[in-house]
């Protein structure tokens, strides 16, 4: 049994966090807290969190996907100084649009910039980047997103939330690994498993089992 393994974690900032970043320890649960997310559901679940990573660029530094209820430590770092490329604003939509979508708005930035229409490109950058660095935007739009695929899945309509995600500030890196040693051990805690590296909807389960 490697339980206190799971203890021994490096929160890593990411490049361009402030020197002293701040985590989020963010918590949503189910509906009247019913089991409905088996194996299929978590892993749509962190699928979609992994797309919300790669196009908002907060960080996902721990989690555990629970069978009613939902764990994430996040890192959200600041917007990169002096805003983005066109090419790496691109490079952000390709995470979560398709390639259409992402050609068309592809389009439209090289129409403005030969045109000179210096305005139009800041707006076009503007429609997007809101939703970016952003703790709020991150969490609400995964949540968004999960509960259409799942209400398509399983027929249903309505919430699937409680309520609307709670999260607590986490100021420094030695409360951040405290933090992440208790989402990762989320599982024992609940009987699922004895070992936190047998969990493979966590960080650490993830990590270990990669």
């Amino acid at each position: 049994m490697r339980v206190g393994m799971a203890k021994k974690r490096w929160i890593v900032m990411s490049q361009n966090a402030a020197e002293h970043p701040v985590f989020y320890h963010c918590i949503s649960r189910v509906v009247d807290r019913k089991l409905v997310f088996g194996p299929d559901e978590k892993e749509k679940f962190r699928t979609f969190m992994r797309m919300q990573e790669n196009f908002t660029g907060c960080r996902v530094v721990a989690y555990c996907l629970m069978c009613n209820h939902i764990h994430l430590l996040v890192e959200v770092p600041p917007l990169p100084e002096g805003g983005f490329t066109d090419a790496g604003l691109l490079e952000r939509l390709g995470a979560i649009y398709n390639e259409a979508e992402v050609a068309d708005v592809a389009g439209e930035l090289a129409e403005a910039r030969k045109s000179g229409a210096a305005k139009r490109v800041l707006e076009i950058h503007a429609r997007y980047t809101y939703r970016m660095h952003d703790l709020s935007e991150f969490m609400k739009t995964l949540m968004q997103r999960f509960t259409k695929w799942f209400n398509r899945t399983h027929a249903r309509t309505g919430n699937l939330w409680e309520d609307a995600f709670k999260s607590v500030i986490v100021e420094d890196g030695v409360a951040a690994k405290t933090i992440a040693a208790y989402i990762d051990l989320n599982p024992v805690r609940a009987g699922m498993v004895k070992d936190p590296a047998d969990y493979r909807w966590s960080s650490y389960g993830e990590a270990i089992g990669a």
